[in-house]
């Protein structure tokens, strides 16, 4: 049993955090011996398929537990850190926010600002983590709980946790299991530094990595590539922006794959067979993937089977790429 005297006095924690990957984090300190005095979050805009103007998924959140919020359209004006040193908070928390912390601001709370991100650093820093990952091919990421600094996602790392990645997951799977693992060893981070136990490892900046922010133009399907590399593409951009291809001038976004032993002489983008699972289409590799989940443009995703129900294809037709 640890002496409550040890641990430290809670802390005040102001939260920077827009998207569901920072839900969490936030939901934990919530229920933490830690208070949050108050969140920073992107202004109000518009989402989903209607574009209506709706709250951030952490704005939200901290509505219904009372906490204050604040939505600059910029960080980098007085009036800012004039209403963060206002609530006298001794931590930062950023946890995907969506904007760079200016360093004017990292130095207002005590002991100054930490961040939950979503890779094991120094490897894939930077806007999309996740999704670089898995369009690499890497067998395995993690969360890394690491301090703000001016540089981006260069500060010391207080704490790491590791999960596999499965050959055929999506980034959306494995971000989704992230935001847990990442809340529970950011709650731990932040109890180390009440006690004045927290420590901090140095990057090695020469082994790391940029992950640059995605593209729609990135979704498009380059059928020269190996198998693997289109079928951890197909994942790696799932939910956003897609991998997309197009079929007789027709846009089709390809949501589901996988690869298949095959072997062809086929141009790459040939469709070798059509069944009711799969459309089997041939490689850069000479390889095939097959096509199990599609959505046609301004329709919903669907099954193969369900898609050649109102298109019939036959083998020899041929998608088109860059």
């Amino acid at each position: 049993m640890v002496d409550p005297a040890d641990r430290g006095q809670p802390l005040r924690v102001v939260f920077f955090g827009t998207p569901h990957f920072a839900v969490p984090t936030l939901q934990r300190l919530v229920a933490s011996r830690h208070s949050v005095c108050g969140v920073v979050t992107q202004p109000d805009r518009p989402r989903g398929r209607g574009q209506k103007v709706s709250d951030s998924p952490v704005k939200a959140v901290a509505l219904e537990h009372g906490i204050p919020v604040f939505q600059p359209d910029r960080l980098r004006v007085p009036e800012v850190a004039d209403a963060i040193a206002a609530w006298r908070p001794d931590l930062g928390v950023v946890a995907a926010y969506g904007k760079l912390v200016p360093e004017m601001l990292l130095h207002i709370p005590q002991h100054g600002m930490i961040n939950v991100h979503a890779s094991l650093l120094p490897k894939y820093r930077g806007a999309a983590p996740v999704h670089r990952a898995v369009i690499n091919g890497e067998p395995e990421t993690g969360v890394t709980i690491m301090r703000v600094v001016k540089a981006l996602d260069a500060g010391g790392m207080f704490a790491k946790v590791t999960r596999a990645i499965g050959p055929d997951e999506t980034s959306a799977v494995i971000e989704r299991d992230l935001a847990a693992l990442g809340a529970r060893l950011l709650v731990t981070v932040v109890d180390q530094i009440a006690a004045g136990t927290a420590h901090e490892d140095p990057q090695d900046d020469g082994a790391s990595t940029y992950a640059s922010r995605l593209t729609k133009e990135e979704g498009l399907i380059d059928w020269r590539l190996r198998s693997i590399d289109i079928h951890n593409r197909v994942r790696g951009l799932y939910p956003w922006p897609h991998a997309y291809t197009s079929l007789d001038g027709s846009r089709l976004i390809v949501l589901k794959t996988h690869v298949q032993e095959a072997s062809t002489d086929a141009e790459p983008g040939t469709i070798m067979d059509v069944s009711r699972e799969a459309l089997h289409v041939a490689t850069g590799d000479r390889g095939q993937i097959a096509i199990e989940q599609v959505q046609p443009e301004g329709k919903r995703p669907m099954a193969i089977r369900d898609y050649l129900a109102g298109r019939p294809i036959r083998p020899g037709a041929r998608f088109t790429g860059p």
